[in-house]
């Protein structure tokens, strides 16, 4: 008798280790990686329809934020200022959809010690990004200001050009200590999905809550 309960107090908190989960809370969900492309390659319809790609998403996914923002930078045009990603967003904090909080601020954010990586930038539906498609669209400079040169697709309307990439998971050994940055590891081999496949991506980009 007292080897057996000896033996259930030892398998028990097992048992009970293996259950014990994160519950989704799409309520409080404020950052996410896009779980599936939009339009053709990098051409997503510009920043507009990158937004509403972004809140799209966010609703079938549960979440009752009004405002989605891309986080994607767009070159001057038309008489029209450059636009930073960093300043479309809002001011945080962010969290994802289990709830981590990611950054507190757009600082914290571009800083060398925010939490984003591998087990924190899910999808919508909760989940992980693997190694493919890691590489994410930004077009932007590691602190969240546009990229010099071609870097976004031809604002985002186009399947030519190229695109500044980041990682998600902060994992490659393409770059440098580059390659550890979440929005500016390298640029693409050019704008259409092959292109985009090929350096380990699949057109997908960030969105935050901006409201």
């Amino acid at each position: 008798m007292l080897l057996r309960l000896l033996l259930v107090a030892v398998v028990l908190p097992g048992i009970s280790g293996c259950r014990q989960t994160v519950p989704n809370d799409p309520a409080k969900m404020s950052f996410f990686v896009t779980s599936v492309q939009s339009g053709d390659g990098g051409n997503i319809g510009g920043l507009a329809g990158a937004d509403a790609h972004c809140q799209r998403l966010a609703t079938a996914a549960g979440s009752t934020r009004r405002e989605w923002r891309a986080y994607l930078s767009a070159a001057p045009e038309d008489g029209r200022l450059a636009v930073n990603a960093r300043d479309r967003i809002g001011a945080g904090p962010w969290s994802n959809v289990k709830g981590v909080q990611i950054a507190a601020s757009v600082a914290d954010l571009h800083g060398p010690n925010n939490a984003m990586g591998r087990t924190t930038a899910l999808f919508e539906t909760a989940e992980t990004p693997r190694f493919f498609p890691h590489d994410i669209m930004t077009g932007s400079n590691p602190d969240g200001t546009l990229a010099s040169g071609d870097a976004t697709c031809r604002n985002w309307t186009s399947n030519q050009g190229q695109t500044m990439l980041g990682h998600s998971d902060r994992q490659g050994s393409c770059c440098g200590d580059r390659a550890q940055s979440w929005n500016s590891a390298h640029p693409s081999n050019g704008c259409s999905l092959t292109d985009l496949q090929a350096t380990g991506g699949g057109g997908l980009f960030y969105c935050f809550a901006a409201k």
